[in-house]
Protein backbone atom coordinates (compact mmCIF):
# COMPACT_ATOMS: atom_id res chain seq x y z
CA UNK A 1 0.00 0.00 0.00
CA UNK A 2 1.14 3.46 -1.17
CA UNK A 3 2.39 5.62 2.23
CA UNK A 4 0.00 8.44 2.98
CA UNK A 5 1.13 12.12 2.26
CA UNK A 6 1.29 14.39 4.77
CA UNK A 7 1.28 18.27 4.51
CA UNK A 8 1.69 20.55 7.61
CA UNK A 9 1.70 24.27 7.60
CA UNK A 10 0.38 27.41 9.42
CA UNK A 11 -2.60 28.12 10.22
CA UNK A 12 -3.66 31.42 13.00
CA UNK A 13 -1.23 32.82 15.25
CA UNK A 14 -0.04 29.71 16.28
CA UNK A 15 -2.06 26.81 14.84
CA UNK A 16 -0.92 23.96 12.59
CA UNK A 17 -3.12 22.84 10.01
CA UNK A 18 -2.73 19.10 8.52
CA UNK A 19 -3.78 17.77 5.33
CA UNK A 20 -3.69 13.81 5.30
CA UNK A 21 -3.67 12.45 1.82
CA UNK A 22 -3.94 8.80 0.12
CA UNK A 23 -2.42 9.00 -3.30
CA UNK A 24 -3.59 6.09 -4.90
CA UNK A 25 -7.35 7.12 -4.16
CA UNK A 26 -7.32 10.94 -3.60
CA UNK A 27 -8.57 11.23 -0.35
CA UNK A 28 -7.60 13.89 1.52
CA UNK A 29 -8.72 14.81 4.94
CA UNK A 30 -7.96 17.88 6.83
CA UNK A 31 -7.37 17.25 10.70
CA UNK A 32 -9.67 20.09 11.82
CA UNK A 33 -9.97 22.71 9.88
CA UNK A 34 -8.55 26.07 12.11
CA UNK A 35 -8.39 28.89 8.77
CA UNK A 36 -10.04 28.23 5.36
CA UNK A 37 -7.42 30.28 3.20
CA UNK A 38 -3.89 28.29 4.72
CA UNK A 39 -5.88 25.11 3.91
CA UNK A 40 -7.14 26.12 0.20
CA UNK A 41 -3.42 26.77 -0.47
CA UNK A 42 -2.43 24.07 0.70
CA UNK A 43 -4.24 21.56 -1.44
CA UNK A 44 -3.51 23.76 -4.23
CA UNK A 45 -0.14 23.38 -3.86
CA UNK A 46 -0.25 19.78 -3.61
CA UNK A 47 -2.83 19.58 -6.57
CA UNK A 48 -5.34 17.75 -3.61
CA UNK A 49 -9.01 18.10 -3.32
CA UNK A 50 -10.59 17.72 -0.09
CA UNK A 51 -12.78 14.76 0.95
CA UNK A 52 -12.52 14.37 4.80
CA UNK A 53 -12.40 16.95 7.98
CA UNK A 54 -11.44 15.20 10.81
CA UNK A 55 -12.68 17.18 14.18
CA UNK A 56 -11.00 16.57 17.36
CA UNK A 57 -12.83 18.84 19.61
CA UNK A 58 -15.43 22.11 19.32
CA UNK A 59 -12.97 24.98 19.90
CA UNK A 60 -13.52 27.65 16.95
CA UNK A 61 -9.93 27.29 16.50
CA UNK A 62 -10.56 24.13 15.30
CA UNK A 63 -13.61 24.14 13.62
CA UNK A 64 -13.68 27.63 12.21
CA UNK A 65 -13.42 26.19 8.57
CA UNK A 66 -15.68 23.67 8.90
CA UNK A 67 -18.73 24.59 7.17
CA UNK A 68 -17.23 26.71 4.73
CA UNK A 69 -14.58 23.59 2.83
CA UNK A 70 -17.90 21.27 3.45
CA UNK A 71 -19.83 23.99 0.99
CA UNK A 72 -16.91 24.17 -1.38
CA UNK A 73 -15.75 20.46 -1.80
CA UNK A 74 -18.50 18.24 -0.01
CA UNK A 75 -16.02 16.76 2.45
CA UNK A 76 -17.13 14.43 5.30
CA UNK A 77 -16.95 15.70 8.55
CA UNK A 78 -15.81 12.88 11.45
CA UNK A 79 -15.74 14.41 15.03
CA UNK A 80 -16.79 13.53 18.57
CA UNK A 81 -20.20 12.59 19.51
CA UNK A 82 -19.92 14.37 22.56
CA UNK A 83 -19.61 18.27 21.50
CA UNK A 84 -21.55 20.43 18.96
CA UNK A 85 -19.10 20.36 15.29
CA UNK A 86 -20.71 22.30 12.77
CA UNK A 87 -21.48 20.06 10.08
CA UNK A 88 -20.61 17.06 11.58
CA UNK A 89 -21.72 13.61 9.41
CA UNK A 90 -20.50 11.34 11.10
CA UNK A 91 -20.32 11.17 15.32
CA UNK A 92 -17.59 8.89 16.88
CA UNK A 93 -16.59 8.30 20.37
CA UNK A 94 -13.51 6.50 22.43
CA UNK A 95 -13.22 2.86 20.64
CA UNK A 96 -14.29 3.53 17.64
CA UNK A 97 -13.25 3.06 14.19
CA UNK A 98 -13.68 3.77 10.69
CA UNK A 99 -12.19 3.46 7.59
CA UNK A 100 -9.80 6.19 5.71
CA UNK A 101 -8.74 5.22 2.25
CA UNK A 102 -8.28 1.60 3.34
CA UNK A 103 -6.86 2.15 6.57
CA UNK A 104 -8.18 1.77 9.79
CA UNK A 105 -8.27 5.15 11.95
CA UNK A 106 -9.03 4.33 15.84
CA UNK A 107 -10.91 7.05 17.63
CA UNK A 108 -9.32 7.47 21.12
CA UNK A 109 -11.05 9.65 23.75
CA UNK A 110 -9.39 12.01 25.52
CA UNK A 111 -10.98 14.50 28.12
CA UNK A 112 -9.61 17.24 29.32
CA UNK A 113 -8.81 19.87 27.06
CA UNK A 114 -12.34 19.89 26.68
CA UNK A 115 -14.87 17.02 27.78
CA UNK A 116 -15.38 15.31 24.03
CA UNK A 117 -11.97 15.95 23.24
CA UNK A 118 -11.10 12.97 20.61
CA UNK A 119 -7.57 12.05 19.27
CA UNK A 120 -7.01 9.83 16.11
CA UNK A 121 -4.50 6.79 15.69
CA UNK A 122 -3.98 5.29 12.27
CA UNK A 123 -1.77 2.22 13.77
CA UNK A 124 -1.23 0.72 10.65
CA UNK A 125 0.70 4.27 9.39
CA UNK A 126 2.10 4.55 13.62
CA UNK A 127 0.46 8.77 13.04
CA UNK A 128 -1.36 10.16 16.07
CA UNK A 129 -3.19 13.29 15.52
CA UNK A 130 -3.56 14.56 19.28
CA UNK A 131 -4.74 18.19 18.73
CA UNK A 132 -4.73 19.85 21.85
CA UNK A 133 -4.58 16.73 24.34
CA UNK A 134 -0.79 16.24 24.09
CA UNK A 135 1.75 18.95 22.52
CA UNK A 136 5.47 18.66 22.16
CA UNK A 137 6.88 18.91 25.86
CA UNK A 138 3.14 20.04 27.16
CA UNK A 139 -0.34 19.11 27.08
CA UNK A 140 -3.70 21.65 26.67
CA UNK A 141 -5.09 23.55 29.07
CA UNK A 142 -7.90 22.15 31.43
CA UNK A 143 -10.80 24.40 30.18
CA UNK A 144 -13.53 21.69 30.77
CA UNK A 145 -11.91 18.53 32.06
CA UNK A 146 -10.20 17.70 35.31
CA UNK A 147 -6.67 16.69 36.17
CA UNK A 148 -7.70 13.43 36.80
CA UNK A 149 -9.13 13.17 33.76
CA UNK A 150 -6.61 14.60 31.09
CA UNK A 151 -4.16 12.05 32.87
CA UNK A 152 -6.11 9.43 32.54
CA UNK A 153 -6.39 10.67 28.55
CA UNK A 154 -2.62 10.96 28.65
CA UNK A 155 -1.63 7.99 29.64
CA UNK A 156 -3.73 6.44 26.60
CA UNK A 157 -1.59 8.04 24.00
CA UNK A 158 1.56 7.55 26.12
CA UNK A 159 0.79 3.49 25.90
CA UNK A 160 0.97 3.80 21.93
CA UNK A 161 4.12 2.39 20.23
CA UNK A 162 7.03 4.92 20.85
CA UNK A 163 7.73 5.02 17.07
CA UNK A 164 4.18 6.44 16.92
CA UNK A 165 4.71 10.64 15.21
CA UNK A 166 2.60 12.45 16.42
CA UNK A 167 0.72 15.97 14.65
CA UNK A 168 -0.22 18.42 17.58
CA UNK A 169 -2.42 21.49 17.26
CA UNK A 170 -0.14 24.36 18.28
CA UNK A 171 3.36 26.03 17.72
CA UNK A 172 3.69 26.26 21.74
CA UNK A 173 6.89 24.20 22.19
CA UNK A 174 9.30 27.15 22.85
CA UNK A 175 7.37 28.07 25.62
CA UNK A 176 6.55 24.59 26.51
CA UNK A 177 10.43 23.68 26.96
CA UNK A 178 11.32 26.51 29.29
CA UNK A 179 8.44 25.48 31.42
CA UNK A 180 9.41 21.69 31.27
CA UNK A 181 13.40 22.92 32.58
CA UNK A 182 11.68 24.53 36.20
CA UNK A 183 9.78 20.75 36.75
CA UNK A 184 12.28 18.55 35.34
CA UNK A 185 16.22 20.50 35.55
CA UNK A 186 18.25 17.51 35.69
CA UNK A 187 17.01 15.56 32.49
CA UNK A 188 19.42 15.82 30.08
CA UNK A 189 17.70 14.23 27.38
CA UNK A 190 15.20 17.77 27.95
CA UNK A 191 18.29 19.85 27.99
CA UNK A 192 19.34 18.14 24.17
CA UNK A 193 15.88 19.07 23.17
CA UNK A 194 15.70 22.27 24.46
CA UNK A 195 18.63 23.06 22.49
CA UNK A 196 17.51 21.78 19.55
CA UNK A 197 13.86 23.68 19.92
CA UNK A 198 15.52 26.99 20.57
CA UNK A 199 17.70 26.46 17.27
CA UNK A 200 14.35 25.54 15.21
CA UNK A 201 12.38 28.06 15.86
CA UNK A 202 15.47 30.82 15.62
CA UNK A 203 14.94 29.12 12.18
CA UNK A 204 11.41 29.67 11.55
CA UNK A 205 10.98 25.56 11.58
CA UNK A 206 8.16 23.72 13.00
CA UNK A 207 8.94 21.87 15.90
CA UNK A 208 5.71 19.50 14.49
CA UNK A 209 6.12 16.19 14.38
CA UNK A 210 6.96 14.31 17.61
CA UNK A 211 6.79 10.54 19.08
CA UNK A 212 5.64 9.20 21.75
CA UNK A 213 8.69 7.82 22.58
CA UNK A 214 10.75 11.34 22.67
CA UNK A 215 7.49 12.56 24.78
CA UNK A 216 8.10 9.69 27.06
CA UNK A 217 11.77 10.94 27.91
CA UNK A 218 10.90 14.82 27.89
CA UNK A 219 7.49 15.74 28.65
CA UNK A 220 6.37 16.45 32.03
CA UNK A 221 3.27 16.05 31.33
CA UNK A 222 3.85 12.10 30.99
CA UNK A 223 6.20 12.11 33.76
CA UNK A 224 4.44 12.10 36.60
CA UNK A 225 5.98 8.94 37.48
CA UNK A 226 9.10 10.09 36.92
CA UNK A 227 11.23 9.92 40.76
CA UNK A 228 13.40 13.15 39.99
CA UNK A 229 10.44 15.12 38.92
CA UNK A 230 8.91 13.63 42.16
CA UNK A 231 11.68 14.58 44.48
CA UNK A 232 12.20 18.23 42.99
CA UNK A 233 8.33 18.97 43.69
CA UNK A 234 8.20 17.19 47.05
CA UNK A 235 5.66 15.00 45.94
CA UNK A 236 7.02 11.66 46.09
CA UNK A 237 3.87 9.76 48.16
CA UNK A 238 1.54 11.62 46.03
CA UNK A 239 -0.33 9.74 43.16
CA UNK A 240 0.46 10.39 39.24
CA UNK A 241 -2.69 11.89 38.54
CA UNK A 242 -1.49 14.63 41.79
CA UNK A 243 1.92 14.95 40.66
CA UNK A 244 0.47 15.77 36.90
CA UNK A 245 -2.29 18.65 38.40
CA UNK A 246 0.77 20.07 40.23
CA UNK A 247 2.74 20.18 37.12
CA UNK A 248 -0.50 21.56 34.88
CA UNK A 249 -1.08 23.87 37.45
CA UNK A 250 2.48 25.50 37.85
CA UNK A 251 2.16 25.57 33.50
CA UNK A 252 -0.62 27.72 34.19
CA UNK A 253 1.09 30.18 36.56
CA UNK A 254 4.50 30.27 34.33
Amino acid sequence: MTPLEIELFACRSDNFGVLLHDPATGATASIDAPEEKPILEALERRGWRLSHIFTTHHHGDHVEANLALKDRFGATIIGPARETIPGIDRKVDGGDSFDFAGRRVEVIATPGHTLGHICFHLPEEKLLFAADTLFALGCGRLFEGTPAQMWDSLSKLAALPEETTVYFGHEYTLSNARFAKTVDPDNVALAHRVEEIEALRAAGAFTAPTTIGLEKATNPFLRAADPAIRRHLGMEGASDAEVFAEIRGRKDRF
